[in-house]
């Protein structure tokens, strides 16, 4: 057999091949169409339900949500804390309010912060506690402060040691020359206050190395000789 008639006879059993192939397909197709179109129509619910829900429903809802929590947010930065809680019994529900009517979006989650952080003020560490340990964010710049929130909840309940893991965590956290020695200088003191003086002269001595430029650096010196001081009086 030539050659020419060779690549003849191979393409013609190419073109038979994928021939049948289509044949099968075919095949598949009649024989599944129902179930495929099921399938189909059911991926296709799916995804609409999914964006009526989105834009629909979660959208407006969070946006509803916000505009609620910016009173809210002014009576907080004014110290206002039992309206910022409770409302003003007109135009402004309260971040109480807020958080049960608006369950599941951002604005509620943000509003656990500040209604934590309200009730700290208020002294009432147990609901501070509630709802700041209820707020979830991956924030570098909120994750820490509420970290270190509930750090000076335990400070305020005599309970120093919890306090103190709070503070550092806080501190690695945020993992910044600003907030960092902040948060180890409020561990610091709380090593003072509970009687750990080698632990707070330690904590010292780092941040005066490691944040030498931050206030928190600059006045290490002071709180070391206090634990020194301290420490030889004990």
């Amino acid at each position: 057999m030539s050659a020419k008639k060779n690549k003849e006879s191979q393409a013609e059993k190419s073109f038979e091949n994928i021939g049948e192939a289509l044949t099968s397909s075919e095949q598949f197709l009649e024989k599944n169409q129902k179930s495929l179109l099921t399938g189909l129509l059911v991926v296709v619910l799916l995804v609409g339900a999914y964006l009526a829900y989105h834009y629909l429903y979660k959208v407006p809802r969070n946006e509803k949500a916000q505009a609620a929590l910016f009173r809210g947010e002014r009576y907080f930065q004014e110290g206002e804390d039992s309206l910022a809680l409770f409302g003003n019994g007109n135009d402004y529900p309260g971040f109480e309010a807020i958080i049960s009517q608006f369950k599941g979006t951002r604005t509620a989650n943000l509003a656990h912060a500040y209604a934590g952080i309200a009730y700290n003020r208020m002294e009432n560490n147990e609901k501070a506690l509630e709802h700041l340990k209820k707020f979830k964010s991956s924030d570098l710049l909120i994750s820490p402060a509420i970290t270190g929130a509930i750090g000076d909840v335990y400070m305020n309940m005599g309970e120093g040691e919890k306090a103190i893991n709070q503070f550092m965590s806080a501190a690695k956290e945020a993992d910044d020359q600003m907030l960092s020695p902040l948060y180890y200088k409020k561990a610091g003191n709380a090593y003072l206050v509970a009687g750990h003086y080698d632990k707070a002269i330690e904590l010292f001595t780092r941040i005066r190395e490691e944040y030498t430029n931050t206030p928190e650096g600059q006045e290490a010196d002071k709180y070391i000789r206090q634990a020194e001081l301290l420490k030889e009086s004990k």
